[in-house]
């Protein structure tokens, strides 16, 4: 049954929207894809209708968890097709670098790395069950397993997320460096990269980046002009990432890292950058690129 007054379901959905947010994020890890569950549980209820749901809040959440794990067990095929002949957002706005930072903030960024090494299933079993006091009977039903299971998959992940080494306690003012130097650099900024650099920053690049004479540069001003000129790399597949306990960049088209960017800093400014493309000694580092 369709459902033709949008309104009547609107409000009540909206209601439970910020709770849908939070958990499609904690599972994906990215806003874009969070809103994109969030607006297939609108559209499933749109198709639906509420007659015969007695707790909303439930079924929708049912629907974002199930919507969510089958994004996460096939990520790299992202739906195409327009929703011009769907019913509108209700509500929905563009993703904003300060939302998405935002929601990265309230969740913790050394749990969203965590979260992103675990299976599937037991994403959504340590989310549900541990971050929002899902039962695991109503887990069980999601993930297509006893609750048994359910409880198994949470039990995994949690050992997982303990026993994951404690963040920097400067992760949080190492992002806004390197979040702003990756916004300089994508925006061809050259004042603001400057602006991120000590004067006297060394920059230092491995025998695959560069050629003998060219693999250490001093100087902020130099290497910035140097750096926005070949930028173009950093609008594609360049994400942040944590680079042995610390925060970076990696070039990792498809997920496979191909190179690495580190960053030493002192105070509020970036004092040195290495940069890393040698497989063997990609090889050696624990590289977790930062989902977005």
């Amino acid at each position: 049954m369709i459902v033709d007054d949008l309104d009547a379901l609107a409000a009540p959905f909206e209601e439970h929207r910020g709770h849908l947010r939070a958990v499609a994020y904690r599972m994906l890890g990215s806003l874009s894809e969070a809103d994109d569950a969030v607006q297939e549980a609108w559209l499933r209820l749109h198709r639906a209708g509420a007659s015969g749901v007695d707790n909303l809040r439930g079924w929708l959440t049912t629907v974002v968890s199930r919507v969510c794990l089958d994004m996460l067990r096939s990520r790299r095929s992202r739906r195409e097709e327009p929703l011009d002949a769907e019913p509108e957002r209700v509500g929905a706005a563009a993703v904003d670098p300060e939302s998405e930072a935002a929601m990265a903030d309230s969740v913790g960024l050394a749990l969203l790395v965590v979260l992103d090494t675990l299976a599937p299933a037991e994403r959504l079993a340590f989310v549900l069950h541990d971050l929002f006091a899902l039962p695991f009977d109503e887990i069980a039903g999601i993930v297509g397993r006893s609750p048994a299971a359910a409880r198994q998959l949470a039990s995994r992940a949690r050992r997982r997320v303990q026993g994951a080494p404690a963040p920097d306690a400067d992760l949080t003012r190492q992002r806004g460096l390197v979040e702003a130097f990756l916004a300089a650099l994508r925006g061809g900024d050259l004042a603001a990269l400057v602006a991120v650099l000590d004067p006297d920053v060394v920059v230092r690049a491995d025998r695959t980046v560069a050629p003998p004479d060219g693999r250490e540069t001093r100087g902020a001003a130099d290497w910035a002009r140097q750096a926005v000129q070949f930028s173009r790399a950093a609008q594609g597949a360049v994400q942040l990432a944590v680079i042995d306990g610390e925060l970076g960049l990696a070039l990792a088209p498809r997920g496979r890292v191909h190179r690495i960017v580190r960053f030493t800093i002192d105070g509020d400014r970036i004092t040195e950058i290495e940069i890393l493309a040698d497989p063997a000694q990609l090889e050696q580092l624990e590289i977790a690129v930062v989902p977005t």
